[in-house]
């Protein structure tokens, strides 16, 4: 009768120590998100794959640009991305940094600064200069997707 008493708390430490996650390491996360971001950046500065920059959104992602509508869902944001890289001269890169988690590691945020050429009024190419932030959910497949694209113009100097 003895030993019966035992196992069962036993079996309770067990599978609640088997079945719990690791710790969240916020820095090795973080690198991973930086390095993901970057490597989006770099696909969306080629501008040689819709699919493939699309593919860094998730599937209910917004994208929030000045004087444009708010693109929902992939549908959207990949018309979006198609008519853009249609743009004679249009380029875009950025650089995200200090990405910040939420307390269970699920989601995270990221400022950045944006450089985009586009035509200006006269048709001329010019190179805007604007900041924005990302929102990222880690799904559960495990690889961290877009979910808010926000991009705005910084104040005049």
């Amino acid at each position: 009768m003895r030993r019966s008493h035992l196992v069962l708390p036993l079996l309770g430490v067990l599978f609640t120590n088997g079945c719990s996650q690791p710790p969240f390491d916020a820095a090795a996360e973080g690198r991973k998100l930086l390095q993901r971001d970057a490597e989006w950046a770099e696909a969306a500065s080629d501008g040689k794959d819709v699919e493939k920059i699309l593919s860094y959104w998730s599937d209910d992602a917004r994208v929030i640009e000045p004087r444009q509508p708010i693109y929902e869902g992939k549908a959207a944001i990949r018309a979006y991305i198609t008519d853009s890289l249609k743009i004679p001269g249009f380029k875009i890169h950025w650089v995200s940094e200090n990405p910040v988690f939420s307390p269970d590691g699920k989601m995270a945020y990221m400022p950045g600064v944006d450089e985009m050429t586009v035509p200006g009024p006269n048709g001329a190419l010019m190179t805007v200069h604007m900041r924005g932030i990302t929102v990222w959910r880690r799904d559960p497949d495990g690889v961290w997707r877009c979910v808010v694209d926000v991009g705005n113009e910084p104040p005049p100097t």
